[in-house]
């Protein structure tokens, strides 16, 4: 048996596509899968490269501090 995975862009065209492949005897099952947009917009990307932006803000983090705490032994 073999596998196909076919990704198509539009709702309606891929619709029309598994109505198709129903129609077909040879096919055996088919599964239908939503998948969440993989593409973001340059506008949340960055958004999301931000988001932590302040997150340290108002504590005394160095890298030294971090460092005696990560290996107490060599500090």
């Amino acid at each position: 048996m073999e596998q196909i995975t076919i990704r198509v862009k539009d709702k309606k065209k891929a619709q029309t596509l598994l109505d198709y492949l129903k129609s077909l005897d040879f096919i055996e099952s088919i599964s239908e899968k939503d998948l969440p947009a993989d593409k973001r917009s340059n506008a949340s990307a960055e958004a999301d490269f931000f988001s932590m932006a302040g997150f340290w803000a108002g504590r005394n983090i160095s890298l030294q501090s971090i460092r005696e705490q990560a290996w107490p032994y060599r500090a």
